[in-house]
């Protein structure tokens, strides 16, 4: 069976959660017969055409990115049109308005299915332009799946009626084949983290709904180090908090490799994810810690990242934008390793159940099948 999924954005061009996400989905459907392939936009699509170990990534020009919403020209409608004609399930991730226009101008006869990662949290007067378009769409497909029941039940975009009957569950996942076995430890020597004690680690791109200033301001309240790797718009604000702050445990490793990840991850005494905003739909970062088998400590917004970490059991969820709620949080891990030993293998063993690439690629094989009319 041959599947098209439709984004924004894709690798090589810099990596970002959803991203990852669907090279999870492509490498852990392989195993039940599903053959990929990846239609995106890049500003420097050359070549057009690259064949990965998830699948085909074919690219068109990204000719403007107005509010993140990367926009293509009449050879974009061309490729997809073409593209769509070829598959057996076309698969879109939302939101991207770009892909509404696609699915609405092209028509295909071909039967579709929408993950629905995020609501438009930021962009107001996008989402009230855009909410027409968004729900003709939404409509048009055969099936919506939601990443966590907190986000299918919370959301107000997927409560129309017209849209519960088509709505369904499947999380997020990891094939663990796909991540190092072995991490790089040159990075625990470099940043200094072998002296010392413990350390607490976040990972991501330094946006602003991450919660990262929160977490600065934790820091003063802790003896402990606190490693931020990753980069992004936030960058230089954090620095300058951090400094102005007296925050001296806080570390910027900058944008690290998977190998240096699973190193970082290895080492940590816990993941922290401080994400205050729904725009943090699910974090992907979390069920990386949980494959680890390290305990995490997330906020409550809401959205995925409290169905990835079951608050007393895998880690901690604790008041959003909170200084004090996190630094308390990291206090009971610091001081108590048997606990965190205990979180982490009950985040592991959550993984297993529910995030893993069998559960990921299994469930989304069979919905495929189904809206194919094919047998599961």
């Amino acid at each position: 069976m041959r599947v098209l999924h439709v984004y924004r954005t894709y690798f090589p061009d810099p990596p970002g959660g959803l991203q990852e996400a669907i090279r999870q989905i492509c490498l852990s459907t392989q195993q039940f017969g599903i053959e990929n392939t990846v239609f995106t936009l890049s500003p420097t699509p050359q070549p057009a055409v690259l064949q990965r170990p998830e699948g085909r990534v074919v690219r068109c020009r990204s000719w403007a990115a107005p509010a993140s919403c990367d926009l293509g020209g009449p050879n974009a409608f061309l490729t997809f049109r073409q593209l769509a004609n070829e598959a057996d399930v076309i698969h879109y991730l939302f939101p991207w308005p770009f892909a509404d226009l696609l699915h609405q101008c092209v028509r295909p006869h071909t039967p579709s299915v929408l993950t629905y990662i995020s609501d438009i949290v930021r962009q107001k007067w996008l989402g009230a332009a855009y909410t027409p378009l968004m729900q003709r769409t939404l409509r048009s497909m055969q099936a919506i799946v939601a990443n966590s029941p907190a986000y299918a039940r919370t959301s107000s975009v997927l409560a129309d009626p017209a849209l519960r009957e088509k709505l369904s569950v499947i999380p997020l996942g990891i094939d663990e084949r796909s991540y190092p076995q072995e991490g790089d430890e040159r990075i625990i020597g470099r940043l200094g983290l072998d002296k010392g004690g413990p350390f607490f680690l976040f990972i991501g791109v330094l946006r602003y709904y991450k919660g990262l200033h929160a977490l600065i301001q934790a820091a003063r309240l802790l003896s402990t180090r606190i490693v931020i790797a990753g980069t992004g718009p936030e960058a230089e604000s954090l620095r300058q908090l951090a400094s102005k702050t007296g925050a001296h445990g806080v570390m910027f490793a900058g944008q690290v490799s998977d190998e240096e990840k699973v190193a970082l991850l290895k080492h940590c005494r816990a993941l922290v994810l401080p994400s205050h905003l729904r725009s943090e739909a699910f974090g992907m970062v979390l069920v990386e810690a949980a494959m680890i088998g390290k305990p995490m400590i997330s906020c409550e917004i809401n959205t995925g990242t409290s169905f990835v970490n079951a608050d007393g059991e895998t880690g901690f969820v604790v008041e959003p934008g909170s200084p004090r709620a996190l630094a308390e949080a990291m206090s009971r891990l610091l001081e108590d390793e048997a606990l965190a030993l205990q979180m982490g293998q009950a985040a592991r063993r959550r993984y297993e159940q529910l995030f893993s690439g069998a559960a990921l690629g299994q469930a989304y094989a069979r919905l495929y099948r189904k809206v194919a009319g094919r047998t599961a």
